[in-house]
């Protein structure tokens, strides 16, 4: 048996090592580390409520939204306040906005770009896609980047600014929109839309979204060339190297449900697990702090009373980063668990064929894409000019509230309590903190560990590409993970 270090990896958001056993050219244990402390829980602890709508946007900047969302909502629900109709659009668009660009940039600069690596110069695709997704000198590259900015002008008109906007409140948005922005909204919008169905898709979201299994999806590959869009050469890939046999999980999958609205969820939320869904129950969550940089006066901790007291000197902790359950268990959170849980056919299928892998969580994330595109085009058009969007009202000098929505990585939780009209308890588990957790106290590995054992590793690999992909393939966001 031989161990491996692995990191820091480039093209991940934040700090990230991976310590590997090797037996039988393959990885037979793994161990994740969340390598930096950071502190914004600590931060936000004696503030104004409000403040949170400053600060926890600032935990990251490629998912903002996502933690303004977060804290929006745990101020509504301390207040008692719901946002308007209008309020509650205008933030599903932003929302979504973010998740949508989060994911095309995972797809082109994070994740395609190790197929270029010089390791496959002997494939047959090689060519083609060091050509298309090679890092920095691709032609993808200065394909997407220009669509992606065009895209993100629908953050400045409905949220002044990103990242780190305050335009997100408990009851709404600050921003109205006029009929003409609306247009404007739908043109940009549009445009977005021709890009995506000719370079990515290759074809409509309407025909790629209705896509019910793994053999039509097989099928619609095989329709046009490999290289006539980028989803079909990485399907192409993906069956050369049988991606879909490479780092499934438990296939345990969770999701507290993406884009609400008076209507309901876009994506409704629950738990996955052996073909059956169940409704999520929230007191069913907890920390193990057991094997992570923390002290407390008990190891496995709610996170409506959680916290956040560092200690390198413990003896078994590894990472940064808690160890978050469900009812004892692991979950994965994502793109793969959203789909699963609201029932989409094709992701069901591939799940049942092959479970949680590479090559679903993948297809998931592109699939959102298209289908969350169309459901921004509804969304615009449900706007009401001249009708309020936000509402006001006062936060109670003692109060609770917790704020779950969905980022791009999965489920995204904020729990807040307040007394004496000041933040007493702030605490935060995100996606990547499921997805790259640390061992509980029961010897558990977290959902990536899982995922890593039985990778492949090739002779003479210091960075094993398989590893690489296993990594990427859950778009890691560590500095969310430390907070």
């Amino acid at each position: 048996m031989t161990r491996l270090i692995v990191g820091p990896f480039n093209r991940v958001e934040g700090d990230l090592e991976v310590e590997l056993e090797i037996a039988d050219d393959h990885v037979s244990n793994a161990r994740v580390v969340s390598t930096l402390y950071r502190g914004f829980e600590h931060m936000l602890i004696g503030k104004v409520p409000d403040d949170a709508l400053v600060y926890a946007p600032r935990i990251c900047g490629i998912c903002s939204v996502s933690q303004s969302v977060a804290a929006a909502k745990a101020l509504a629900a301390a207040a008692g306040l719901s946002p308007t109709h209008n309020g509650a659009n205008a933030i599903n668009i932003i929302h979504a906005a973010e998740n949508i660009a989060d994911h095309l940039t995972h797809f082109y600069l994070f994740f395609m770009p190790d197929f270029a690596r010089d390791v496959y110069a002997g494939e047959t695709w090689h060519e083609a896609v060091a050509n298309r997704f090679r890092a920095i000198t691709g032609t993808a590259t200065r394909d997407m980047l220009p669509a992606r900015a065009q895209f993100m002008h629908i953050m400045g008109l409905l949220a002044g600014k990103w990242p780190h906007t305050l335009s997100i409140q408990p009851g709404g948005t600050t921003r109205s929109v006029s009929a003409h922005e609306l247009a404007r909204l739908s043109a940009i919008l549009a445009g977005f839309r021709r890009f995506i169905q000719t370079r990515l898709f290759g074809d409509s979201l309407e025909r790629f979204g209705s896509l019910s299994n793994a053999d039509e999806l097989e099928a619609w590959a095989a329709e046009r060339p490999a290289d006539s869009c980028d989803l079909r050469l990485f399907l192409h890939v993906s069956q050369a190297l049988n991606l879909h046999k490479l780092g499934r999980g438990y296939d345990r999958f969770m999701s507290y449900g993406a884009y609400a609205s008076t209507a309901g969820f876009l994506f409704p939320g629950g738990v996955f697990a052996q073909d059956q869904i169940t409704t999520l129950a929230l007191d069913g969550i907890t920390e193990d702090l057991t094997h992570a940089w923390y002290d407390s006066l008990t190891m496995i901790e709610a996170p409506s009373a959680g916290t956040t007291v560092a200690d390198i000197t413990r003896s078994l902790a590894y990472s940064w980063c808690k160890a978050p359950r469900l009812n004892g268990k692991v979950m994965e959170v994502g793109a793969v668990a959203r789909q699963v849980i609201c029932g989409h056919p094709l992701i069901r299928d591939l799940v049942a064929q092959t479970g949680g892998n590479v090559l679903t969580r993948v297809v998931a994330r592109l699939l959102e894409i298209a289908l969350v595109v169309m459901a921004m085009e509804r969304w615009i058009q449900e706007i009401a000019p001249g009708e309020a969007f936000c509402v006001h009202g006062a936060m109670p000098d003692c109060a609770d509230g917790i704020g779950l929505t969905e980022a791009a990585r999965g489920s995204l939780g904020h729990w807040l309590r307040v007394r004496s009209g000041k933040i007493e308890n702030y605490q935060i588990i995100s996606p990547t903190t499921w997805n790259f957790s640390p061992r509980d106290g029961e010897g558990k590995p977290g959902a990536l560990e899982k995922a890593l054992v039985g990778a492949p590793v090739r002779k003479g690999e210091t960075e094993p590409v398989s590893v690489q992909h296993i990594v990427r393939s859950f778009d890691p966001c560590l500095v969310c993970t430390v907070h």
